[in-house]
């Protein structure tokens, strides 16, 4: 056959007053798309303007280069990953190839037919890739659902929340899961059916290209459907099909779907480090969260962008152990709201209860797991802070930011006694605000304060007088830094305890800022206005040894396993600087299961650690943390770089009965062990 007799048929046997139907129900199918797109952006302008969402090019790469392969959804479940890979090329290449029938069909035939591409090799190359993206999306679909009736992951299952009245019911989100899914199975398998019956009806030989279609309808040749048969009946497979399409195209802004759209905005436009930077409230408002409107334009969008993959609840500490909150149900709470917002609703505490909002460790697992980049522990945040400005806080938190305020740590301790662990150290330590050091060392509450945690202090700073550090500390000068004031949600706080802070380094003589706790190290090096290089601990000690200024005479007997604090890896991405000075003191670190980005939270952040557990909690998290530790072949050890995680796991190991089996132990604990005496 010619070249030029190649080509696609697009209304093949279909009367003038069927092709005349389609057109008007196509407009109304994109009628109905369109409206809902509108109703969908005018809900998101009521939102407050973000400065943090503006188009960029750098933006647009990053997007590009996370959704494309589907990198962000590969994260942690491969399976995930490659189901949602089939069945996003697969519905992007049918729906590049309906574009190009609609260009080819519907203007150029009419405006410039010379130009119609639909033909010759490219038809035949256009439509071996039509099937093998039809054929992609099923492969998608079928792993989809069989992850939903087969595997039946429980992160996947939706719970009924009674505490929760906008929270949909677990039915009826089961039910618009898969109807969506259901949508698309009939989308690529009609698509498939109209192709078979086109070729049976008569299809030249050429449409082999159609590699599957062509097997399909030799398949309903030998199940008995003549030419004749294919012919009468191909027009209403073609209705069938069309409808569903349509039926799709017009469902879009009104559904789950609408994340396909919504995704492309949250992940390319959206600086995600923000996450980590808590935004300073508005001009002359501290108030929070307390109607939907207060969200941002970027948040409102984000809540459009969930799929209920269920990441967020999987990798939530407080989910895990039985606490009330669940990061999707904060999400899918929200989004029914901006829906259906009532008039004079109170959002944190009553759209969402409070419960909630107090179970959340900061921690930023949700944020960091989401494959579509929504910003959970900002909007719980927002919220937080709204409970305080209301005066809406549990009474042991009440007295620790009273405390805070008074004197400037949560121990309701003097400011004179703040150095106290420097007594029977043997040496001085300097004064950085009477004489010039390298190091400027801000030492923390619970560094400070805690007697479980000031050994581990003065070991701290034994190790860096031994390896020659000029360093010198603030005395009764230093205050905490905020950071767990801030997550508790109280800005007005925090931004005092920071212009102290600030006031006192204006004085002091340094060059570098140095502290044991990830805490104040997030809010120094992030949420403070200071120019000077701000380092943990671990990483000093990692120079020191790198550079031969710290030697070790020893190494432990037997491996070690290190635990990730949120504020050092997730939110500051410290992950390799403490394994390579545990390296160097113990040979070898076993990971535990849950590490680096994944490591699972000790429970304190956030402020949790000044509040009381909730009823129905199974299992803490710092609980779970050791058992995990412990359960490593060979490991005796846990060692840790943050003074809330000695705390928290001290008493873990107590109430796990686990004293005997496994020791948790600072960083710079071990280091001093192995260095000559």
């Amino acid at each position: 056959m010619p070249e030029g007799e190649i080509a696609r048929p697009v209304f093949y046997l279909l009367p003038v007053w069927m092709v005349a139907l389609f057109y008007l129900l196509a407009a109304t199918g994109l009628g109905f798309f369109f409206y809902g797109a509108w109703h969908r952006v005018r809900r998101y302008l009521r939102g407050r303007a973000d400065d943090q969402a503006v188009f960029t090019w750098q933006g647009l790469v990053r997007g590009a280069a996370a959704i494309f392969p589907n990198r962000t959804v590969f994260r942690d479940d491969p399976y995930a990953g490659i189901a949602h890979l089939c069945t996003f090329w697969g519905f992007a290449g049918l729906f590049i190839a309906t574009i190009l029938v609609l260009v080819d069909n519907d203007f150029l035939r009419f405006v410039l037919p010379e130009w119609q591409f639909l033909k010759g090799t490219f038809y035949l190359v256009f439509s071996w890739l039509a099937d093998l993206s039809g054929l992609l999306l099923l492969a998608g679909l079928f792993l989809l659902a069989s992850r939903r009736l087969i595997l039946r992951l429980p992160f996947l299952r939706y719970q009924a929340r009674p505490e929760a009245v906008r929270l949909p019911s677990p039915p009826a989100l089961a039910r618009e899961d898969w109807l969506f899914l259901g949508l698309l199975v009939l989308l690529g398998m009609g698509g498939f059916l109209l192709e078979a019956f086109r070729i049976r009806a008569g299809g030249p030989e050429f449409e082999r290209a159609s590699f599957f279609g062509w097997q399909v309808a030799q398949g309903l040749g030998s199940l008995g459907l003549s030419p004749e048969g294919a012919q009468a009946a191909f027009p209403y497979v073609w209705y069938f099909h069309a409808v569903g399409a349509l039926a799709l195209i017009g469902w879009i802004p009104y559904s789950k779907a609408w994340h396909m759209l919504a995704a492309w905005y949250s992940v390319a436009f959206k600086d995600h480090a923000g996450a980590k930077r808590l935004p300073a409230p508005p001009e002359g408002d501290s108030g929070g969260y307390g109607r939907i409107e207060d969200l941002t334009r970027s948040e409102l969008v984000m809540l459009d962008a969930c799929t209920r993959c269920g990441r967020c609840h999987a990798h939530c500490p407080a989910a895990s152990g039985g606490f009330p909150l669940s990061p999707r149900d904060v999400v899918q709470v929200l989004r029914a709201y901006a829906e259906r917002p009532a008039a004079n609703g109170a959002l944190a505490g009553g759209v969402v209860p409070e419960s909630w909002l107090w179970s959340c460790t900061s921690c930023l697992a949700c944020v960091e797991r989401c494959p579509v980049g929504v910003w959970h522990v900002p909007m719980i945040v927002q919220m937080r802070r709204f409970l305080v400005a209301q005066g809406q806080v549990e009474t042991r938190v009440g007295e620790t930011l009273q405390s805070l305020g008074r004197y400037g740590n949560s121990f309701a301790a003097s400011p004179r006694n703040r150095a106290k662990w420097t007594q029977g150290l043997g040496f001085k330590i300097k004064d950085a605000r009477k004489e010039p050091v390298e190091y400027l060392w801000l030492v923390g509450d619970y560094a400070s304060y805690d007697p479980r945690v000031q050994e581990v202090t003065r070991s701290a700073a034994r190790v860096f007088e031994r390896a020659g550090l000029n360093f010198g500390i603030l005395y009764e000068a230093e205050q905490n830094s905020g950071n767990d004031v801030r997550r508790i949600g109280e800005e007005g706080l925090f931004e005092a305890l920071r212009d102290k802070n600030l006031k006192v380094l204006e004085k002091a003589r340094f060059e570098k800022i140095v502290t044991t706790d990830p805490h104040t190290y997030h809010a120094l090096k992030n949420e403070y206005p200071n120019g000077r290089p701000v380092l943990h601990a671990v990483e000093v000690l990692d120079e020191l040894i790198q550079n031969g200024k710290l030697i070790l005479e020893k190494t432990l007997d037997g491996p070690v396993t290190y635990h990730d604090p949120c504020y050092l890896g997730r939110y500051n991405g410290i992950y390799d600087a403490p394994r390579r000075v545990l390296a160097a003191v113990a040979g070898e670190v076993a990971e535990m299961p849950r590490s680096r980005e994944k490591a699972f939270c000790c429970g304190a952040g956030g402020g949790r650690i000044w509040m009381e557990d909730v009823p129905g909690v199974t299992q803490r998290p710092a609980e779970s943390r050791v058992r995990e530790a412990a359960a490593l072949a060979g490991v005796g050890v846990m060692a840790i770089a943050c003074p809330k995680d000695l705390a928290m796991f001290q008493d873990a190991l107590k109430t796990e009965s686990l004293e005997g089996r496994l020791a948790v132990k600072d960083v710079v604990e071990l280091v001093e062990e192995c260095m000559s005496k």
